[in-house]
């Protein structure tokens, strides 16, 4: 399946396609921040019909109640109903604003695929710490090292107002999650037949900015620290990965061990990257799946191409309900379709092409990146012989209290095996999201990932 050409939008965001620049904007460009652009780079305006409105600010923090006890948010467009829904049947009507990888899940699933598309609310926001950050990083970060590391970065988003493809992917690798997060959450690898075992994880990550130890004025090259602990079943618990992101990979590559707790050792893990497979998730994902994308960008030449209007997850509420078991969730070949919703959104859309002579599975990608966030809600890929193979989404979620623009659940479907991996669920989970808090890096050391192993 060829992957559509894509129309530019017409926007003072969208004026090159192959922009090679890797300076920062003007004062005068980065003065429509807060103005005709909102403060983390998205259009202000709706569209020209109005089925995508304008940002007016993204959701008040008390848009609906929150759980005292246990945090959870609940929906606030609970009484809304789908505008219509998108079929095997009817997809033809709507091509346009699907993605090949849509329109492939229609065909691989015609009985039980099918997208509830509803009214579309930008939601999102981000704290005003975070707004002035993006600003100043829009007039001082740089690119360095042919695109592969950051100058002069501070919090979120370097690049809000982005001049080519490789600053628009730092825009997600660096959007804000909450500076640091910890939380628990099951993960699903059902085979084609519906059966899976569910595996719950602990998560912890901590942005280097939120270390009580961080000096500023010597940031290092760390972005962030991650911690992954595996509680259930019993024949993974106690095994932990560690991760050391870092700015510029390719000068400095991701450190990474695992502590397996059957053998009672701590080991460097390099495959933890790219294309290696990633623990427990039974083949179904590589290292660089996880969060849709993450870590280094080198090994693909990154291409523009523009901005499009399509129908993407966001504002998925009822998919985290603690109404919801895992099994309403996990279903044969994807998940229940009646739970996720849709809206109509811009995204930016990026390519990404294996360089000759590097290697990976995937020789190629399309990512479509919703503009209020810099999130990757969508995620084609492609194998050596060009055929679309995985299709990846990404449930967005925003959490209105803390102002933070939450990826939930994602979801990675294997179109050849019939197969897919499904993680970040939460419904049946009893502790509440933490953010914001601050910690040392010794937590994130080889040392103590032996003793976070220890069950």
């Amino acid at each position: 399946m060829k992957t559509k050409s894509l129309l530019l939008a017409t926007t003072s965001l969208s004026l090159a396609i192959h922009c090679t620049a890797y300076a920062a904007v003007s004062a005068s460009e980065a003065a429509k921040l807060g103005d005709t652009l909102t403060p983390i780079g998205a259009e202000k305006s709706g569209n020209a019909d109005g089925s995508i409105p304008a940002w007016t600010g993204g959701l008040d923090k008390a848009a609906a109640s929150v759980d005292p006890r246990s945090g959870r948010l609940a929906n606030p467009f609970a009484n809304e109903q789908p505008l219509f829904t998108i079929t095997a049947e009817n997809q033809e009507q709507y091509a346009s604003k699907l993605s090949d990888g849509q329109r492939a899940m229609f065909k691989r699933y015609p009985q039980s695929y099918r997208m509830h598309v509803f009214p579309a609310h930008r939601s999102a926001t981000v704290p005003e710490h975070v707004q002035k950050a993006a600003a100043r990083n829009a007039v001082s970060t740089t690119l360095i090292s042919n695109g592969d590391g950051l100058k002069d970065f501070e919090t979120a988003i370097p690049f809000p107002i982005p001049q080519n493809a490789i600053e628009v992917m730092w825009n997600h690798r660096t959007r804000y999650r909450g500076g640091s997060a910890r939380r628990s959450y099951v993960q699903a690898t059902p085979t084609a037949n519906g059966t899976y075992t569910p595996v719950h994880f602990k998560q912890q990550f901590t942005y280097r900015d939120q270390l009580n130890d961080f000096a500023p004025e010597k940031p290092g090259n760390v972005l962030f620290y991650y911690r992954e602990l595996i509680t259930a079943p019993a024949r993974l618990a106690g095994d932990v990965v560690l991760v050391h992101e870092t700015l510029d990979q390719v000068k400095e590559p991701r450190k990474a061990w695992i502590y397996n707790s059957g053998q009672r050792r701590v080991r460097r893990a390099p495959q933890i990257s790219y294309d290696g497979p990633f623990p427990a998730s039974e083949g179904q994902r590589t290292s660089d799946n996880l969060d849709m994308f993450n870590g280094a960008l080198d090994r693909y030449d990154w291409k523009l191409l523009g901005k499009k209007e399509l129908y993407i997850p966001y504002n998925n509420y009822q998919l985290e309900s603690a109404d919801l078991k895992y099994s309403d969730i996990v279903k044969p070949g994807h998940i229940n379709a009646d739970l996720p919703r849709y809206e109509l959104h811009r995204v930016w859309v990026v390519e990404g092409s294996l360089k000759t002579g590097d290697r990976h599975i995937y020789a190629k990608r399309v990512a479509y990146i919703d503009e209020d966030t810099w999130q990757i809600v969508l995620l084609d890929h492609f194998d050596a012989r060009g055929t679309l193979w995985r299709v990846a989404e990404g449930f967005m979620t925003p959490l209105y209290d803390k102002q933070i623009p939450m990826l939930g659940v994602e979801t990675l479907y294997d179109l050849i095996n019939g197969r897919y991996i499904i993680s970040g669920m939460r419904n049946e989970e009893q502790d509440p999201l933490e953010f914001g808090f601050k910690t040392s890096s010794a937590e994130y050391t080889p040392t103590a990932l032996r003793n976070a192993g220890v069950r």
